[in-house]
């Protein structure tokens, strides 16, 4: 507005300070009292130079150092409004100028411009006496020309409206002087023209008329009334005519300062003496009181040195004659730390990120002290265990920076408590708590629960079955913990891990998404990565491994007899055989594991139930009594094998029995026969005559001994019989356990070939089972040995020693099964060279040809216990 006080004092009064780099610029503006609200003051844009949208973009505040808010500031704008109506008399009194403070606070870069506004008087308060009429006592002899002092009225205007002027009712004896106070106020005296005469007036009524300057023009009255005395010639006294006296602030009601002392030399009622107020304001009244008859000043009211820091007083002192003197009373307030420091609040960030860099402005804040001197100074301090620093600025501005990294995971809201503290005595604080709220930033990788998940899943499940769950956390909140779970692409096997398995997002849950087979893959492992919703993103990836558990789901498989074949397995029982003779081992596995795998056999039927057991754990088929005549020569038996999972499984093969009174090789294997050397053809064929001759005499030697067990047993029971061939159905090849190696016997029929050319080779069978000789005294034999046998011995001297070699041979193989690739190659270590044609030929048609998964171990031990044999048997 055109009006407004203007002039800029000291423009743009610069205080650089070194740290903060403040910029401070001083405005000054003014503005009539009694304004509505609302009213324009000034548009500060064009004195601070700024453009539009500029004071909004830096925050701009005005901040008031008043205790009222009387101005309101439109940032967009930059107009300057009244924001509350101001009244100078109640805000200044009769202070000049009346100013207000007020500051305008700019960020980024921190500036700050004072603003003074000078609050301008009107004329809005008329001339005001503190009495409505004065009383006047005046002795008759009061010289011409004397003066009595009239009280002033009071006007609290200032300059041109307040009191100009006094003017006096028309009247014959009296007249008005105005005169100017030192401080600008008016003195009135009511002067004497014209002697007073008791006898013809003794009393007088005049009108005072005080007028101010204003427009309009206001005015006050007052009667005076004044009595005419008799005489009294002595004026009262005053002991000193100023009094000096220093009052401290706050001083409790009723306190005494001071204490005035008049003397009258009159007589009686002319020197009773009486004290009052004279020409002191309406203020004065209120805080002070005087004892009218002793003169002690004690105080009434509230002594406020930031209101007042000094008061003057008149005091009259009047006799009984109506004579007066005057002194004055002059009171210093001294200032006591009566007043806490204000911390006012200009702006704060909150919340704020907590990756924000140090030196990052938190708060800004600004803190006053209406005490003066070092009761005013103040100090401003905050926490030192918290993360924030305070900075000091200009005119007691204080910044609130960050001074250490900021954590919201440890944090995530601070109560700042800045305390400000002044230097008086005793001192006094006050304090404010700031709330600074930290927000999240995406600075936490998710965590999982377990460094290692390891989950169980039955195998033959059904597609989309929960296997289990994983779990992370996440520090952080909001989207910065929000997770999201995935697996990592991985092999299983061909496929990917993904084909296999699935994964909820949200929850963490894994899904098998095909049925798994236990027997395929026991185990696989899966990389499970965690990912937050944050910008950017961070994950962590953990290994889930999923054991699969076994199911009995594998029946139980026979690898002996041979499940599902077309061709019946038989084996061979002799008829001699006692309980508990080891007839075969069955032999079955299961694709199962643990428990699920371990077997029990049973026989599920057989032909004879009381003639043979198994072994339930071990699979062995043995008798379970000797065999008799009524016995069927072909038995049958069913076998099951049984798991021990739940539920079992099970599988059945068929076995057949054969009962025979002897052994023979229904089933010949053509096997081929190194040739010997030229030079040995002619003893080899004469060997193998005596080899003929000789089963000739076994032959006869069964048959013989076959009647001689018959006629045993009658007397004797049973002992070992050698009983003449009986040839059997053909046993299938694939019958054989050789390897399980679980029969203690071998039954099985090799072809046996005599060594040299096609036109010496002769085909006989032979039992594997050994003839013992009754001769032999080395090998314990039965006592009751049928006698048919020794006298079959005696027939044999003249093949003796052939039929030694035999023997010794029979003993060696007793021991041991030797590979068919090597009997002829270690002849030469255990038979002499005179006898080495005869052993090869002995050795090839009694050799037993076995399966190649014969364990070298097995051969070697053969091959020592088949060199004991013969050098302990060796004529």
């Amino acid at each position: 507005m055109e009006d407004c006080f203007r002039h800029k004092q000291g423009l743009y009064l610069l205080f650089l300070f070194s740290v903060t780099k403040v910029l401070c610029v001083s405005i000054h503006y003014s503005v009539p009292e009694e304004k509505k609200r609302g009213s324009l003051v000034a548009n500060v844009l064009k004195d601070l130079k700024l453009g539009v949208g500029e004071l909004s973009a830096r925050r701009a505040q005005l901040v008031s150092k008043s205790s009222g808010q009387y101005f309101q500031f439109d940032t967009q704008s930059g107009n300057l409004l009244i924001n509350d109506k101001i009244d100078r008399e109640i805000l200044c009194g009769q202070t000049e100028p009346c100013l207000l403070l007020s500051q305008i606070v700019l960020q980024n870069p921190l500036k700050i411009y004072s603003i003074e506004m000078k609050v301008e008087d009107v004329n809005d308060n008329a001339p005001n006496f503190s009495k409505n009429e004065f009383q006047l006592e005046i002795p008759e002899n009061v010289p011409v020309e004397k003066r009595f002092p009239l009280e002033s009225a009071q006007d609290e205007d200032l300059g041109e409206n307040s009191i100009q002027n006094y003017t006096l009712s028309p009247n014959e004896h009296f007249r008005l002087s105005v005169e100017n106070n030192v401080d600008g106020g008016k003195y009135v005296d009511l002067i004497l023209e014209k002697p007073l005469d008791r006898e013809s007036q003794s009393h007088l009524g005049l009108t005072m008329t005080a007028v101010d300057g204003g427009v309009p023009q206001r005015t006050g009255t007052v009667l005076i009334r004044i009595e005419i005395l008799d005489n009294n010639d002595n004026f009262p006294q005053f002991t000193q005519s100023e009094y000096n006296v220093k009052l401290k602030e706050n001083s409790s009601r009723n306190t005494i300062i001071s204490r005035v002392e008049a003397k009258d030399l009159d007589f009686g009622s002319n020197a009773q003496i009486t004290y009052s107020f004279h020409r002191v304001s309406k203020l004065i009244n209120n805080l002070f009181h005087l004892n009218e008859m002793t003169g002690e000043i004690s105080v009434l009211g509230e002594i406020d040195y930031e209101k007042e820091t000094k008061y003057e007083m008149n005091i009259r002192a009047t006799d009984g004659g109506g004579l007066s003197g005057h002194c004055k009373v002059l009171v210093e307030v001294e200032d006591v730390n009566d007043n806490a420091p204000e911390i006012s609040v200009i702006s704060i960030n909150s919340p704020l990120p907590e990756d924000s860099p140090l030196e990052t402005l938190v708060a800004l804040f600004s803190i006053t002290d209406e005490d003066s001197g070092d009761n005013g100074k103040t100090l401003c301090s905050v926490d030192m265990n918290l993360p924030f620093v305070l900075k000091g600025t200009t005119n007691n501005f204080y910044q609130l920076l960050i001074q250490s990294s900021l954590d919201r995971e440890r944090v995530s809201e601070y109560n700042i408590t800045i305390t400000a503290i002044d230097w008086g005595s005793p001192r006094l604080t006050s304090t404010i708590i700031l709330s600074v709220q930290i927000s999240d930033v995406n600075d936490n990788p998710p965590v999982f629960l377990k460094s290692l998940f390891e989950m169980h899943i039955q195998e033959n499940n059904i597609p989309g079955l929960l296997i289990g769950a994983v779990h992370a956390v996440d520090l952080d909140m909001g989207q910065n913990a929000k997770l999201v779970y995935s697996i990592l692409p991985e092999q299983f096997g061909d496929d990917l891990v993904a084909s296999y398995i699935s994964m909820n997002s949200e929850t963490g849950n894994m899904y098998a998404l095909r049925s798994l087979d236990y027997e395929q893959k026991k185990d696989f492992k899966v990389t499970v990565r965690a990912a937050d919703n944050g910008i950017p993103s961070l994950s962590t990836d953990v290994t889930v491994q999923v054991v699969i558990i076994d199911e009995n789901d594998n029946a139980p498989f026979f690898l002996y007899p041979l499940q599902n074949s077309t061709l019946p397995c038989n084996e061979l029982l002799p008829k001699m055989a006692e309980a508990g003779y080891l007839i075969t081992k069955v032999v079955a596995v299961d694709g199962d594991s643990g428990q699920n795998s371990w077997l029990s056999y049973e026989i599920l039927k057989a032909t004879d139930p009381g003639l043979f057991s198994i072994g339930a754990q071990n699979g062995e088929v043995k008798t379970k009594r000797p065999l008799t005549e009524k016995d069927t020569n072909r038995q049958r038996l069913v076998i099951t094998v049984k798991d021990n999972g739940v539920p079992p499984q099970t599988s059945t093969a068929m076995l057949n029995i054969l009962l025979v009174d002897g052994f023979s090789d229904p089933y010949l294997k053509v096997v081929d026969v190194r040739q010997q050397d030229p030079e040995d053809e002619g003893t080899l064929t004469m060997y193998l005559v005596i080899c003929l001759a000789s089963v000739s005499f076994v032959f006869l030697l069964c048959i013989v001994s076959f009647v001689g067990i018959k006629m045993c047993k009658k007397d004797h029971g049973s002992s070992f019989i050698v009983a003449p061939p009986h040839f059997p159905p053909a046993i299938p090849e694939n019958c054989t356990d050789s390897q399980s190696g679980s029969l203690s016997r071998n039954y099985q029929y090799d072809v046996c070939l005599t060594n040299g050319s096609l036109s010496s080779e002769f085909r006989f069978l032979r039992p594997l089972i050994p003839v013992f000789s009754v001769a032999d005294q080395n090998f314990p034999v039965n006592h009751n040995t049928c006698s048919g046998s020794q006298d079959s011995s005696e027939k044999l001297e003249d093949s003796q020693s052939k039929e030694q070699v035999r023997e010794r041979f029979f003993w060696a193989k007793r021991s041991c099964v030797i590979l068919h690739t090597t009997p002829l190659e270690m002849s030469p270590v255990i038979f002499p060279t005179h006898l080495l044609s005869l052993v090869k030929s002995i050795m090839t048609t009694e050799c037993l040809y076995i399966s190649s998964t014969c364990w070298k171990l097995q051969f070697f031990y053969c091959l020592i216990q088949f060199s004991q044999s013969f050098h302990r048997h060796k004529p």
